[in-house]
């Protein structure tokens, strides 16, 4: 996507983030930040240790805020004070291992957190745009060969998959009954879209029970990979496409907001569903000597999908968007920017804004 002028949409715009201590936040943070947005940052705390937001000093270059998500009355005080133009919403308890062990914690933040957001957005006029990020799990999962479409049933198995449908489900109505594109009695004049993606990896997640992670941490200790389930299938994409893919919905709703949709899927090229096992596959290539992964399947494990893959056509089509980066290189920059920050971790700001600018200008 090097082809747009980013810079004079984002330029001295104000944007809230929430979620921006986490990876995919950090990232996209980094990225407007880049590009000269006011950007502030809601979170409750740095979710993992070691992490991007710490490694990359991301609370130097914005307004770093701290609070609980489902927290209606402190949200809105940061809403009402930094009166944003555009919100990124990406806040959430994100693993599905987790969730299972802690349904009630999910719950709260991925419904109840997306629920006082949008109580807060009520509160301001600044708002013009809200930008939802979901999961591809939203979808009821019947372990079907097809790609998932927006107008696909919506549920959940498991507590991560199904909080998420429930926010979706939140939104929707929220949509509906508070929101217009358009002044109305009674309504405040945002557009929501949300939006439902795959399986990101990148540089900078350290978070548990994830494979780029986990393979990360291992091979730089000299230790094996140990994998549960290698032909558990998924939508991959780099964690640029992803952040580039949420503030293009965002320009075109400042600039075309009739002509959209209320979701979509961002999901990478047909093809780039490919089980866990290539997966580890092309990283190890990309790591080199020492990389070295073994199946070990454990006694219990919490209910995943074996297959999933989203259909991406209404966001290419609509928005005219597509990926950049294909898959092994994506894993190519993953892999660079996890061994330039483990060799030295005061590198993590400038490899990140490093790998941005490389993506602004096309120089994949």
């Amino acid at each position: 996507m090097g082809g747009r002028d980013r810079g004079a949409f984002w330029a001295g715009r104000k944007v809230l983030i929430t979620g921006h201590t986490g990876f995919i936040g950090g990232w996209l943070a980094h990225a407007l930040a880049a590009l000269g947005a006011k950007v502030t940052g809601y979170s409750d705390a740095v979710p993992t240790d070691p992490s991007l937001f710490e490694r990359s000093k991301l609370g130097e270059l914005i307004n770093d805020q701290r609070g609980d998500i489902a927290d209606v009355a402190t949200l809105t005080r940061v809403v009402e004070a930094t009166k944003p133009e555009i919100v990124f919403h990406l806040a959430a308890q994100p693993l599905v291992r987790r969730a299972f062990r802690q349904p009630f914690e999910t719950y709260r933040a991925n419904v109840m957190g997306t629920v006082a957001l949008l109580e807060a957005l009520r509160s301001v006029a600044s708002a013009k745009t809200a930008v939802m990020m979901t999961t591809d799990k939203v979808y009821y999962n019947k372990e079907w060969i097809w790609p998932y479409r927006e107008t696909d049933q919506l549920g959940g198995h498991e507590p991560y998959g199904l909080s998420k449908a429930m926010a979706e489900m939140v939104i929707a109505q929220y949509a509906e009954g508070y929101f217009a594109n358009e002044p109305a009695a009674g309504k405040v004049a945002t557009r929501l879209i949300s939006v439902r993606a795959g399986n990101v990896i990148g540089g900078g997640d350290w978070s548990e029970d994830r494979l780029v992670p986990d393979a990360m941490r291992a091979w730089d200790q000299g230790q094996e990979l140990k994998i549960r389930s290698p032909k558990s299938t998924r939508p991959w994409q780099h964690v640029l496409e992803v952040a580039d893919a949420l503030m293009l919905l965002a320009e075109r709703a400042g600039t075309d907001a009739k002509s959209m949709k209320p979701n979509y899927n961002i999901g990478p090229d047909p093809g780039s569903e490919l089980p866990v096992g290539q997966i580890c596959e092309l990283l190890s290539a990309a790591w080199g000597k020492g990389a070295v992964v073994k199946i070990e399947v454990p006694q219990w494990q919490a209910p995943e999908s074996q297959a999933l893959a989203v259909d991406s056509t209404l966001f290419r089509t609509n928005i005219g968007w597509k990926p950049a980066l294909a898959l092994p290189d994506g894993i190519r920059w993953t892999v660079e920017w996890y061994k330039n920050v483990m060799a030295n971790p005061s590198r993590a700001r400038t490899v990140t804004h490093d790998q941005i600018q490389r993506y602004f200008d096309g120089n994949l």
